[in-house]
């Protein structure tokens, strides 16, 4: 009888045909060592970020271009990637930026790309320029571990994507809610406020009492992630008990906007520099200067706030201007017959 084999493909072309030549029974019932290998890399050294998003490109433009400048933040930022393995679409664009910002700091190793899949998804992949830059691919046994070692990562973003892309972000959330996750912050990548409905959902449902509130950190273009990426970096440990982070992750969630303001009006300043001095005057004696602050810090909030509420009722109005025609149709038909 085969024993069964752990499946680590360094990057390379033919990785397809060479895994399933060379491995054809490497499914096994229990986690891989690679697996819990690969959990114990995802709790020490580098920040590592799990990317969930499409592995279509979707009908406009900004989603991959966002993408892909997505990937070259997280690489100048020198974290590493850990995605479910695609050259297309959202996820592929992703990894693209990645490697390209990697090959503009001049790096000589191997980018830090982790991609995790299944056997049978693993089939459908074929050698390419991409695929050829992953460091190393981890073949889980089933989705649920893929989903487990995947959400090892100290940051989680959602990207725009499909009902892969809804059922990781479903699947995370009751994970952290249920406690089978420690609490971590999630980003979203609110591209062209892709997320505007699901967004309104998840309040409505927290609002009637069905769920936890999520640490959802909503950031809408590279930039903004890019300070998001900082500011959880520097304030958020994934060592907080449940009831530090989400006291954390409100404020967090609170100041962006000003961090994100104050990047844009001081842009010689380092997201560093900003959290000190914010700090220094909260933390200082002067009464006026914290009032001060305190009112722009609101002021940013409220206008951020302000910002997406127009986007979400122009969304509302486009939605409803395509129920009504909709409606009109279903009239039309129902007196026809």
């Amino acid at each position: 009888m085969k024993k069964d084999k752990d499946i680590s493909i360094e990057r390379g072309s033919g990785l397809l045909q060479r895994a399933m030549e060379e491995n054809p029974d490497n499914v096994s019932h229990t986690p891989s060592k690679l697996a819990s290998d690969f959990i114990s890399r995802n709790e020490q050294g580098s920040l590592r970020v799990f990317v969930a998003g499409g592995s279509r490109a979707g009908n406009d433009a900004i989603y991959e271009e966002q993408a892909f400048k997505l990937g070259e933040v997280i690489g100048h930022m020198n974290y590493r990637l850990d995605f479910g393995l695609s050259s297309k679409g959202i996820m592929g664009a992703v990894a693209k930026g990645l490697i390209k910002s990697w090959s503009d700091l001049g790096k000589q190793e191997k980018s830090p790309i982790y991609g995790i899949t299944t056997k049978e998804y693993l089939a459908l992949y074929k050698s390419d320029e991409v695929l050829d830059e992953v460091s190393k691919i981890v073949v889980a046994n089933t989705l649920e571990e893929r989903k487990q070692q995947l959400l090892a990562a100290d940051l989680v973003i959602f990207a725009p994507g499909g009902v892969g892309t809804l059922d990781e972000l479903v699947y995370d959330c009751v994970a952290m809610q249920d406690g089978f996750l420690d609490y971590k912050p999630f980003v979203l990548y609110n591209v062209g406020g892709f997320f505007h409905h699901l967004l309104e959902y998840l309040k409505e449902i927290h609002a009637k009492g069905f769920s936890d509130p999520m640490p959802f950190v909503v950031v809408d273009d590279h930039v903004e992630a890019g300070i998001a990426f900082r500011v959880l970096q520097y304030t958020f440990s994934r060592h907080m008990s449940k009831e530090q982070g989400v006291q954390v992750m409100e404020k967090i969630i609170y100041e962006l906007p000003y961090i994100i303001d104050q990047h844009y009006k001081n842009p010689q300043k380092t997201i560093r520099d900003i959290l000190d001095e914010k700090n220094a005057v909260l933390k200082g004696r002067s009464k006026k200067a914290k009032e001060a602050l305190q009112q722009e810090i609101e002021n940013a909030y409220l206008s951020k706030e302000i910002e997406r509420m127009y986007e979400r009722l122009a969304k509302t109005g486009r939605d409803t201007a395509l129920v009504s025609d909709k409606l009109s149709d279903l009239k039309k038909r129902h007196i026809k017959e």
